[in-house]
């Protein structure tokens, strides 16, 4: 019965930190912190490591995990301790691999790789910044500030005409255009007054029409204060039809690449079927 447990067992993945202690293919390592954090139904956290880095893994049963709010907010929690005490690569959720072995051959094949990305986010975490326009209608706040749209659209929508498909789809392109190159020039402007306080700055594709940009910002530990001075600074440059909009800190999402290929975190797994 125990060995049956044991197959059916899948190590699920938070993050990969370093281990400063000599502890190569060590399976089951301690949690360093008190009061340790809580894995999945209240079960332990722990490490296994390999040469200078460590995988921090909770046992789950080797299937999909559901993305619930429960185990969301446990996978969070986990990064989040974990992320107040040490430079972490965060994994996405649902990282499970099949076995302890499975990860020392990740850990032993990627060492350098990950060593390196730990030096890259080593005392820094990210912040989010989203710039967005509040106005009740984005079509209608561009005619009213931009005379060559306003122009166009006065032009097709005059009394009396009805405009072609092929007109409107001219009038929806200069739209377009007009609003990326508001886009651009916004991002540049917020950029230049937040790159003092980063190390990094990612600028991330934007969710919806009205959002301006979605960044992410590697900012070190003790440069929060100068990174929130830095975006009050950039919005006194903007009027109220835009939001600013701070989130964070959060483990190092968007500047970690771990590169890691399925098949050597899940091999033989049901977890990555």
């Amino acid at each position: 019965m125990i060995a049956e447990q044991a197959a059916a067992a899948g190590r699920y993945i938070y993050a990969i930190v370093n281990d400063e202690g000599e502890s190569a293919g060590k399976t089951d390592g301690g949690f360093p912190w008190t009061p340790e954090p809580l894995g999945f139904d209240g079960g332990p956290v722990y490490t296994i490591s390999e040469g200078r880095a460590a995988a921090v893994v909770s046992d789950v049963p080797n299937r999909p995990l559901r993305p619930e709010r429960r185990n969301l907010a446990t996978h969070y929690d986990v990064l989040k301790r974990l992320m107040s005490q040490s430079a972490v690569l965060p994994m996405g959720f649902g990282t499970i691999a099949d076995s302890a072995e499975s990860i020392l051959r990740i850990l032993q094949i990627h060492q350098e790789a990950l060593l390196r990305q730990l030096r890259r986010v080593e005392g820094k975490f990210e912040m989010g910044l989203r710039v967005s326009w509040s106005v009740p209608n984005i079509f209608e706040h561009f005619v009213s500030t931009h005379p060559e749209l306003r122009d166009l659209r006065d032009k097709l929508f005059r009394p009396g005409c009805d405009p072609s498909p092929r007109e409107k789809i001219a009038l929806g392109q200069l739209f377009d255009r007009t609003l990326n190159a508001e886009r651009v020039a916004h991002t540049l402007s917020v950029v230049g007054a937040l790159r003092p306080a980063c190390f990094e700055i990612k600028d991330n594709k934007v969710r919806d029409e009205r959002e301006v940009m979605n960044l992410a910002c590697l900012v070190g530990r003790d440069a929060q204060a100068r990174f929130e001075e830095g975006v009050f600074n950039a919005a006194r440059e903007f009027n109220d039809a835009y939001t600013f909009d701070i989130s964070g800190p959060f483990p190092p999402h968007n500047f970690v690449d771990l590169d890691l290929r399925a098949e050597e975190i899940c091999a033989g797994s049901a977890a990555c079927s």
